[in-house]
């Protein structure tokens, strides 16, 4: 009995320095660790017989039932909560340390009682006998130093596909995020040649360039980027609650959709650094949005449906928004509040436009009594908030948009019958009973007009779908462009190429011609 205890604590010795080094000893009964009483109990139930490697179970059957024990009494340390640990704890060991484990532990074979044994997973936290303890090539064999579990075939391929799928996403994701980032520094190929030279005289459009559509609802305007390296940007203002912004000088696709509103967006402009848009709409909202990251810089409820807003020329931070109120808002956008209210006593605001220098503005309302529409067009003192003049336009029309001449003092009024006046933008604001734009239809829609560059050509749409390009200074119709086959609402004529221009209509199409 002495020899047996001899040669039991000198296993118990070899076993605590193999469980320093290996982290893979055998089990131990949990008396065999108070005192050596113990031990000696236990290994006159226990005789171990070199060579065998098959399990202690007798030890363990003397604790309890072997399939209701847990991992912890049985493993030395604790195991890995799923097979992702595992995979992140065991993917550092090396090639050869992996071949020299398949070659070691390739003639591993099993004893018949493994039918009663614990999961193939649970193999390095098993038990060993005492013998395999005082044999080191044995304990070499069992070592669990780049044991890696058993994962199926199908889930390894489920993990492999699903890891391959997120590389993919994010890649996507950074190259979305990327060319979303360019908006703003691409300069098109298309206008280099004219950023050098000086700006020619303006022509006329006479074939399609592109078509571009995505749109869901009518589009209520069309509008280059003010910015020369810029211009190749168009920004369109649609009934379906969103505003866009296409790459109208070469490729035509979209760039990006901005969806601030909750309602039909009714007018959109750039500001005058070509960074932030502002917006209209019938939410009641009026929003200042990036151009390159989509997101709302500024966002005021103005308590009635947007239908036209206005920046302010020498300072931007502060702009006008009019609608379906008896008055005209001023909005600081740098403190979010009204800074100023022009009150007409109207029932709606259809157009606003500042007057060069930004001392003065003009406001079209839908107010045409029978006998007098000394309220159609009203010029406002814009630091005073009174009114200059309110006797502008006699005639019994209503004037859906304005549009000021780039260079001389005049602007001229779209109106409802069916052709455009020209105004002095100097007091008294007189209108030039001796020349006006005619030939094209309004009906009632908000038909915009826009001037060219140097001022030469006005462009308006019209009711049947057609394109008309006036010669400013002698009213005679140049050219007619059948552009849509619906109600053509705005033409915007390009900033820097002399004869392209932007068309948009009652469907959600909009063209480029040239």
């Amino acid at each position: 009995m002495s020899a047996l205890v001899d040669y039991d604590d000198s296993e118990s010795e070899d076993d605590s320095l193999d469980q320093r080094e290996d982290r893979a000893s055998a089990v131990h009964t949990v008396g065999c660790e108070q005192n050596q009483a113990d031990v000696e109990c236990n290994n006159s139930e226990v005789t171990p017989s070199p060579g065998s490697f098959a399990p202690d179970w007798t030890v363990l059957e003397y604790h309890g039932n072997t399939s209701e024990r847990s991992s912890s009494s049985i493993c030395p340390y604790p195991q890995p909560q799923n097979y992702t640990d595992l995979e992140r704890k065991y993917c550092s060991v090396g090639a050869a340390e992996d071949k020299h484990f398949r070659d070691t532990a390739a003639p591993l074979s099993l004893p018949e009682t493994q039918g009663k044994m614990a999961p193939l997973q649970s193999l390095p936290c098993m038990p060993q006998s005492s013998s395999d303890a005082s044999n080191p090539a044995k304990r070499q064999l069992t070592a669990s130093s780049g044991v890696r579990p058993y994962i199926p075939k199908r889930q390894r391929c489920a993990t492999s596909v699903e890891t391959v799928d997120l590389k993919y996403t994010a890649e996507q994701g950074l190259g979305n995020q990327t060319r979303e980032s360019q908006i703003l520094s691409n300069v098109s190929a298309k206008l280099k040649p004219y950023l050098t030279e000086k700006p020619s005289a303006a022509g006329i459009p006479r074939r399609p360039l592109m078509s571009l559509g995505g749109h869901q609802g009518p589009v209520n305007t069309v509008q280059w980027c003010p910015v020369p390296h810029l211009s190749h940007l168009l920004l369109s203002a649609s009934m379906d609650k969103t505003f866009k912004v296409w790459d109208g000088a070469e490729s035509g696709r979209c760039l990006r959709v901005y969806t601030c509103h909750s309602g039909a967006v009714r007018d959109a402009c750039w500001t005058p650094c070509g960074r932030h848009l502002l917006t209209g709409s019938f939410d009641n909202t009026a929003v200042i949005t990036d151009v390159e990251t989509g997101q709302q810089a500024v966002k005021l409820d103005n308590q009635f449906k947007v239908m036209c807003v206005a920046l302010h020329p020498s300072n931007p931070e502060v702009f006008l928004c009019g609608g379906y109120s008896s008055a005209v808002k001023a909005w600081d956008s740098r403190c979010c509040k009204v800074v100023k209210v022009y009150k007409a006593g109207i029932q709606q605001t259809l157009d606003i436009l500042f007057l060069r220098g930004g001392v003065d503005l003009i406001t079209s309302s839908d107010c045409v009594s029978r006998d007098s529409a000394d309220r159609t067009l009203i010029a406002w003192d814009y630091q005073t908030t009174a009114k200059v003049s309110n006797q502008i336009y006699h005639e019994r029309y209503t004037c859906p948009s304005l549009a000021l001449h780039p260079l001389e003092d005049s602007f001229v009024a779209q109106t409802n019958g069916n052709y455009m006046a020209v105004f002095s933008s100097q007091q008294p604001y007189r209108m030039n009973k001796r020349r006006r734009f005619e030939g094209h239809k309004v009906e009632g829609y908000a038909v915009h007009c826009d001037f060219s560059l140097d001022g030469t050509i006005l462009a308006s749409g019209s009711s049947t779908g057609c394109a008309h390009f006036y010669d400013y200074h002698n009213a005679c119709m140049l050219h007619t462009l059948h552009a849509h086959s619906q109600p053509c609402l705005s033409v915007s004529q390009h900033p820097v190429l002399p004869t392209t221009v932007a068309t948009c209509d009652w469907t959600g199409e909009i063209k480029v011609w040239h």
